[in-house]
């Protein structure tokens, strides 16, 4: 007579290891984790209030230009002038009309959730497209507080530009280079961050693509930028140019989540940022001479096929979603390592990437949940101290590290997957 609910716990037990283990469950316990993330983000909203930092800025600023202002120049708010390129300004314009004017805050907050959760379904859709990470992965996406924070109790704009660029990631994997080079560019229009990623789709494009048709995309980027900016371009195209895409700028040491523990007169000095700029690019061509081209016989061969044959691609091997996804979110996070400010919503950049990045090393698994913590614990230390600081660029560096002794062109290199083929 018990044999009944024996058999049925036995049942929900085998089900649940296959939720938590079986590649072809990947997708039920992606929506199960949406679901649930859903629901509690839903009693974030409810039962934490809202922290106003820069949505009555983005909205005042906005007014600004539907009141005919054009010259970048002069539109400010509370918290200093506009410093995004005009799509943060189209973004928040629809928002505008959604929100009343930017007066209904849970209106406004309602639509950051329904961000979030897109945010999550891509990140879910680019783990299941890549592979290499277990289903049991994904319950760790929902786990952040200061990513919920970010979303829908702070409503940065970082949110939009993240968005676009992980539908870019997607589309890139699956070849979609025109389509991604779209998203990029709106991702770029919102803010400048998206730009850590174009030293890995450089190499991607060139491998995929060949010479003339990387030339091509970048071109077709940058036209996205122009297009976009338009309006401002035709009336004041130095103030447009000078204040959207300023690389000069200097973040307040006081909001920086990193590089606390150097003080303040070091983290402002030119000559640290230009010790990390230099830092970053070194890292950056160490990898591409000596770690993304390792499966197509080394950069040299690559770089010899693709001068040669400037119209071909030069890859021996179509480039897997694998590959694609591993070199475009290290080259992202190499940037956020060697960022000289990090403020607390820029964690939004890589948050959902860090799990797949740490299943690109090669760490015994308590290493890679300890880097994830490690990290997760930096980003919610406010305001930041030497300590909180010290431990995230220690994460960060040895999860750079753990990729570059593991596994830099993704769990099946390109060359591999071709070799199969043949």
């Amino acid at each position: 007579m018990s044999s009944a609910p024996v058999r049925l716990v036995h049942s929900l037990w085998s089900f649940a290891l296959r939720l938590l283990t079986d590649p072809t469950y990947f997708t039920a316990l992606a929506a199960f984790v949406i679901l649930g993330d859903a629901v509690l983000t839903q009693l974030i909203i409810r039962f934490i209030p809202y922290t106003e930092i820069d949505w009555e800025t983005y909205i005042l600023q906005l007014e600004l230009y539907l009141n005919g202002e054009r010259d970048y120049a002069r539109i400010t708010g509370p918290t200093g002038p506009i410093v995004y390129p005009a799509g943060h300004i189209y973004v928040h314009q629809l928002l505008y009309t959604l929100t009343n004017s930017g007066l209904s805050l849970w209106k406004a907050q309602e639509i950051y959730a329904a961000l979030y959760l897109a945010s999550l379904a891509l990140t879910a859709a680019i783990y299941k497209q890549a592979g290499g990470v277990p289903n049991w992965v994904l319950l760790l996406l929902p786990l952040s507080k200061r990513l919920h924070s970010i979303y829908v109790l702070r409503l940065f704009n970082d949110c939009w530009a993240v968005v676009a660029a992980q539908a870019a990631v997607l589309a890139f994997g699956h070849g979609w280079d025109a389509v991604g080079i779209a998203l990029l560019g709106f991702a770029l229009s919102v803010k400048m961050c998206v730009l850590l990623y174009v030293p890995g789709l450089l190499v991607i494009l060139f491998r995929r693509r060949g010479l003339l048709s990387t030339v091509l995309h970048m071109l077709a980027l940058a036209g996205t930028q122009l297009l976009i900016g338009l309006p401002f371009l035709l009336h004041h195209p130095w103030s447009y140019l000078k204040n959207s895409y300023e690389f000069s700028r200097v973040f307040l040491f006081k909001w920086t989540v990193n590089w606390r523990f150097l003080g303040e007169e070091t983290f402002l000095s030119p000559t640290w940022a230009r010790t990390l700029l230099a830092a970053h690019v070194g890292t950056l061509v160490l990898f591409g001479l000596f770690k993304w081209c390792r499966s197509d016989g080394g950069v040299w061969r690559v770089l010899e096929r693709g001068l040669r044959s400037p119209a071909r691609a030069p890859s021996a091997a179509p480039l897997t979603a694998d590959y694609v996804t591993t070199v475009l979110c290290t080259s992202n996070l190499i940037g956020i390592l060697f960022a000289r400010s990090l403020h607390y919503q820029f964690f939004a950049w890589y948050a959902l990437q860090l799990p797949f990045l740490a299943w690109r090393t090669r760490y015994p698994l308590p290493v890679r949940l300890a880097l994830l913590l490690a990290i997760e614990y930096a980003w919610n230390v406010y305001p930041s101290t030497a300590l909180s600081s010290g431990v995230l660029l220690g994460a960060n560096v040895a999860l750079v590290m753990g990729i570059w002794f593991g596994y830099p062109e993704g769990r099946a290199p390109p060359q591999a997957k071709a070799a199969k083929t043949e």
